[in-house]
């Protein structure tokens, strides 16, 4: 207990450069477990994936580790959020743009060892995994995570926008069924259902709040470091505009699903 505690203390104690090298490295290395973990278990519950070619078995397994990271960011996000009282404005006198602590560092610096290590994968698989638009939403969310923890500025911001992630699961969801041939169940409808409902509340309605809480707080925000305030006004507006095209892709291809299976139950 006493060792334990003793290298929580001199972590806590390390510069905040250093503590995001270690923890990246950490969510390397979890990435790294989840994609082999996604490869042993799959063939138990997938009997068909032994005969899937070589690019969909490493985008299965890539898949594998992006729905983890989705989970664990998005968990934690929700307790920076709404649990944890880091960002309730009625617990603390510092300004809401500078508050962090070292459980939320190292979540970040986490989730950017994931980006860093999927947008590499993307990178050197181009373009099996994604093209250049993965390349651009890594490449932000890289951006943003990196000048949150080394500026130590607008972390609320950066767990705001994680939390989006809460969506990955079900877009993977959706390619599983797919390749597993299952488009024609009620699980690949009911996924679909629930993707387009999560990408609405998450992607674009929690977005509409980002920039109403941000210019609400814009006092705030005019403090920060050039690189924040301008990243704070680039960053996002990028992102919410791929989630609105993304989304009537999304929504199309609802209906066409729908469509489709009142096409076969009539």
């Amino acid at each position: 207990m006493m060792l334990g505690l003793n290298m929580i203390d001199a972590y806590s104690s390390l510069n905040a450069e250093t503590r995001w090298l270690i923890s990246a490295f950490g969510g390397i290395i979890m990435c790294k477990l989840s994609y082999e973990f996604t490869g042993l278990v799959t063939p138990f519950i997938f009997k068909g994936f032994m005969k899937l070619n070589k690019a969909q078995k490493l985008e299965w397994m890539n898949r594998g580790f992006s729905t983890f990271h989705a989970l664990f960011v998005a968990i934690a996000s929700l307790y920076f959020l709404l649990i944890s009282d880091l960002f309730d404005e009625n617990a603390h006198e510092k300004m809401i743009i500078y508050r962090r602590s070292t459980l939320s560092e190292t979540i970040l610096g986490m989730s950017s060892g994931y980006f860093l290590s999927d947008m590499a994968m993307v990178i050197w698989t181009y373009p099996t995994l994604g093209g250049l638009e993965y390349v651009l939403h890594h490449g932000l969310s890289m951006f943003a995570i990196l000048q949150s923890i080394l500026s130590g500025e607008a972390e609320y911001y950066t767990f705001m926008v994680l939390f989006t992630e809460i969506t990955t699961p079900f877009v993977n969801l959706r390619w599983y069924f797919d390749v597993a041939g299952m488009k024609s169940s009620k699980f690949y409808m009911w996924n679909g259902i629930a993707m387009f409902l999560g990408w609405l509340v998450a992607r674009i309605v929690l977005f509409g709040f980002f920039f109403y809480h941000m210019y609400n707080h814009i006092d705030q925000v005019r403090q920060v470091h050039m690189i924040t305030y301008y990243g704070l006004h680039m960053v996002p507006p990028v992102l919410a505009i791929m989630n609105l095209l993304w989304f009537f892709k999304i929504a199309k291809g609802m209906i066409r699903t729908l469509g489709k299976n009142k096409t076969h139950t009539s």
